[in-house]
């Protein structure tokens, strides 16, 4: 039976408790909590509608297009622009697990979620960001083959087994890890406060919030570093010397040398920017760095949606051969809207 209202208040308030008491604390545990990302900002919440919208619609459209031109384009239909097209649509689920919710919460003050749905969208999130560490990965490992072992590309590259090894190496990786976490998120009892200090579920945001022993929660949490940063970071960074190494070697021309520079840069500082953000708002409740709250909400939601805004930018319109793409499918539309008149029938 749970406690009475007064009795679980006593409890919560009590600093020492008998062993009788914790035990009737225990019992209880909240099925309902209330988002508080912007304490600060909670009377003006509504001046925050206009960034997160103009944010989430520029996912949509920048990844949907680039989506829809790798799709209709059969020329790229080639190893490294189908993992683009999975990278797009991953940003896409995971900006759409947290925004829309976030813009109810804002807009009509729905700011509560049951312990199902909250452990719920937490898998979703922390699923979706390891799998784009595991694509940026297999990315960089695409570019190394094609420029440092072009002989071996279509080997390695185009042949069915590399497909179903990332994807059953993403399964166990991704999905095992993420699947402890939350199994160990949703076994705590919660019997103190039920108010979750950022916008979306969190994982340490929710386990902070635990009247239980959390040792095993936070050695899950740093296991989540220490296999994605630990491993794909050095993987990535490794991949990406190699190429410019290769490249530099390879060109005389100054212009073509900075060229490199650049691209392999450019993508360098986003994938950091997505692991370093990252990992601070994870390891923050681990390693009990305080942080404000606005400020560890404002990381959380950068390392989920700077990356989605950026990216159909630095892998679609900064290529040359997506954008001849998109180009391509412009002419055609617009050729056929030409020929047609509004009545159906061909222009003489």
């Amino acid at each position: 039976m749970k406690p009475q209202l007064s009795e679980w208040l006593d409890c919560s308030r009590a600093e020492t408790i008998s062993m009788s008491d914790a035990s009737r604390c225990w019992n209880f545990s909240h099925s309902t909590f209330v988002f508080r990302g912007f304490p600060e900002l909670h009377k003006h919440r509504r001046l925050l509608l206009l960034p997160f919208s103009l944010s989430y619609l520029s996912v949509l459209l920048g990844n949907c297009l680039l989506v829809y031109v790798i799709h209709n384009v059969k020329s790229l239909h080639s190893p490294m622009y189908m993992l683009i097209c999975t990278l797009s649509i991953v940003d896409v689920l995971v900006t759409t697990a947290i925004v829309p919710n976030m813009l109810l919460n804002v807009l009509f003050d729905w700011d509560q979620i049951s312990l199902a749905g909250c452990l719920t969208q937490m898998f979703f999130v922390h699923f979706l960001s390891s799998l784009e560490s595991t694509l940026l990965l297999a990315m960089a490992f695409d570019r190394y083959v094609a420029i440092c072992k072009p002989l071996r590309y279509t080997e390695i590259m185009s042949s069915a087994t590399f497909v179903k090894r990332l994807v059953l190496f993403t399964l166990v990786r991704s999905g095992s890890i993420m699947a402890t976490l939350v199994g160990l998120a949703g076994s705590l009892h919660f019997c103190d406060s039920n108010t979750i200090a950022h916008c979306y579920c969190d994982h340490m945001a929710l386990v902070s919030l635990a009247c239980d022993n959390t040792d095993k929660n936070t050695a899950v949490g740093l296991a989540v570093i220490v296999c994605f940063v630990g491993v794909d970071i050095p993987l990535i960074f490794i991949s990406y010397m190699k190429i410019l190494s290769v490249v530099l070697r390879a060109t005389a021309a100054e212009e073509e040398r900075w060229k490199a520079f650049h691209t392999c840069g450019t993508h360098l500082m986003v994938m950091m920017c997505f692991y370093l953000v990252g990992s601070v708002t994870f390891l923050s409740h681990n390693l009990h760095i305080q942080i404000p709250v606005d400020a560890n909400t404002s990381m959380g939601l950068t390392y989920i949606l700077l990356p989605a805004i950026v990216n159909p930018i630095i892998y679609g319109v900064r290529t040359k051969e997506i954008q001849n793409g998109f180009f391509k499918i412009f002419k055609l539309r617009t050729r056929n809207l030409v020929k047609v008149s509004p009545c159906g029938k061909e222009r003489m």
